[in-house]
């Protein structure tokens, strides 16, 4: 039985779907924002590509999660 994800990748496959771009080039976008903090990243998402709160802020969640680990 496989485990069910959780948490901001939870949203990682409707992300892919609904905007066609892979997580991965996403991430490298937030990375490309260093610097900012995590609300103004969220919103610069949602101005510049269009994504909904929901998915930007799981996206910089997990990203800015991940520098500091």
């Amino acid at each position: 039985m496989t485990e069910r994800v959780k948490g901001p990748a939870s949203y990682f496959p409707s992300i892919e779907a609904k905007y066609g771009r892979p997580i991965a080039e996403w991430k490298d976008l937030i990375r490309s924002k260093a610097g900012l903090k995590h609300m103004e990243i969220v919103a610069w998402l949602k101005q510049e590509h269009g994504l909904g709160h929901g998915h930007a802020n799981a996206l910089v969640a997990d990203t800015l999660k991940e520098g500091k680990a």
